[in-house]
């Protein structure tokens, strides 16, 4: 257990920076899965019925609250544990990321064989829940260090496998419930014991590979002339975790991070069946679960470009991007749905899903601009509570608006557009909010880097 230690993941002399992020990646695409969660949507409804649902089978708005408490957990945890990864290191957060994540599933694949709802709910909820968390915000700390020079990329690195981990894991999902489904059985709690094995393997990777710098390296490319390089402010002290949540300007993030979250989570853990529904007869699962592919290569992609434009454009003109974009989008969606067009309605969402992932990825890159590198951990992980009142948020008007709104008499194709409305005008708050954002008071020096 020595080798967990930070002082065994401190990089030798010499050592190339840009072996980190496969370790940073392998942690990201796991805890990803959580994303395509919704394809377990309909066949944990059915565990029962089979083909269809019976009185004793779970409800979809209560299965909603499985992903919910898992990216409740994610916020908490990463609130609870940023200090002490701080403290200990990049190696055993992610060891105890992958156990945690890892035992998640096994449990939740007991609940689901015994159709013990609590069991499922604090196996991937709860347990699965502080693996994300844990694991969410040890990469993004440790690719910040190794990439003073580009923050927005370094935490687009970090943090577009988390979005990319459903294109993996959503067809990878249908095709072992299919594999393991028998007359007896849909096959879902087999295909959670298989993903655990999977996930704490790649995540062990992740674990044992991964370095941190020494506490006087810099980047060799840093030039003395301004030459064919450009000007970086950098903060002179780093500004305390206890100090940073005191501060509007950590607020103000936490809006936007709320607001911008909300919007894309509820569309993310009902993708699946939203589009089935959306358009009977049209999309059966297995189109389903490639729109949700879809919308996690677009989160992944979202998350490394958009970051990677902040470095160029700022971190505030993105986020004023984001929200007045995606509010059209949202408004417009339902349209999309009533015109019965799936490549409109499937472009939209795409689009708006990009700036889902592009503000997860930016956020870190604004907090070492606000606040400095040396706690930045701690602060993100602060930050992220706003990810767990989303969690709530989110799936909570997706789905029990729709439930409403069946209750009232419309059609399941038109159950979504109130929500949508709603997402859109949260958005506008979140818009505020960036508005008003400015810089920390401080004392800049700068550093020249080529670009």
């Amino acid at each position: 257990m020595s080798l967990l230690n930070r002082t065994h993941s401190v990089a030798p002399l010499r050592y190339n920076r840009w072996r980190v992020p496969p370790s940073a990646l392998a942690i990201h695409l796991s805890i990803g899965q959580a994303y395509a969660f919704s394809v377990f949507n309909l066949p944990l409804s059915r565990l029962l019925g089979g083909t269809s649902a019976l009185p004793t089978d779970w409800s979809i708005s209560r299965i909603g609250w499985i992903f919910s408490t898992a990216i409740v957990a994610l916020g908490l945890s990463a609130a609870l544990f940023g200090r002490w990864l701080e403290r200990v290191g990049p190696r055993r957060a992610m060891f105890t990321a992958a156990c945690c994540f890892a035992s998640g599933f096994f449990v939740a694949a007991i609940g689901i064989a015994t159709h013990q709802f609590w069991l499922l709910l604090f196996g991937y909820g709860v347990l699965g829940g502080i693996g994300l968390g844990i694991g969410y915000i040890s990469p993004v700390s440790t690719l910040l260090k190794w990439f003073p020079d580009k923050p927005g990329m370094a935490t687009g690195l970090a943090i577009m496998g988390f979005g990319g981990g459903a294109m993996i894991a959503s067809p990878l999902s249908v095709l072992l419930m299919a594999h393991y489904r028998t007359a007896t059985s849909s096959g879902v709690a087999q295909t959670f014991a298989t993903l655990g094995v999977l996930y704490l393997a790649l995540m062990m990777f992740g674990a044992f590979t991964v370095r941190i710098p020494a506490p006087d390296w810099t980047p060799q490319h840093a030039v003395s002339s301004t030459n064919a390089a450009r000007i970086v402010p950098t903060t002179v002290t780093s500004t305390s975790v206890h100090d940073a949540v005191r501060t509007p300007q950590f607020w103000l993030l936490w809006v936007m991070l709320c607001t911008n979250v909300t919007a894309g989570i509820g569309v993310l853990g009902q993708a699946s069946a939203m589009i089935q529904e959306t358009f009977p007869g049209r999309i059966d699962a297995a189109a389903a679960a490639g729109f949700v592919g879809l919308l996690s290569l677009a989160n992944l992609s979202g998350r490394f470009l958009w970051s990677s434009l902040s470095d160029h454009i700022g971190r505030r003109a993105t986020y004023l991007t984001f929200f007045i974009l995606g509010t059209l989008l949202y408004a417009v969606i339902p349209s999309t749905g009533r015109g019965e067009s799936v490549p409109l309605f499937v472009l939209a969402f795409v689009v708006a899903l990009s700036m889902y992932g592009g503000g997860f990825a930016t956020i870190p890159a604004y907090l070492r601009d606000l606040f400095g590198t040396e706690e930045v951990g701690a602060i993100h992980g602060r930050l992220l509570s706003a990810w767990s009142v989303a969690g709530i948020i989110g799936p909570a008007l997706v789905n029990y608006v729709r439930e409403y709104r069946i209750a009232s008499g419309a059609p399941k194709s038109e159950a979504y557009g109130v929500t949508m409305y709603v997402m859109s005008a949260l958005l506008v708050v979140g818009l505020v909010a960036a508005a008003r954002l400015r810089a920390m008071p401080r004392v800049p020096s700068y550093q020249a880097v080529v670009t």
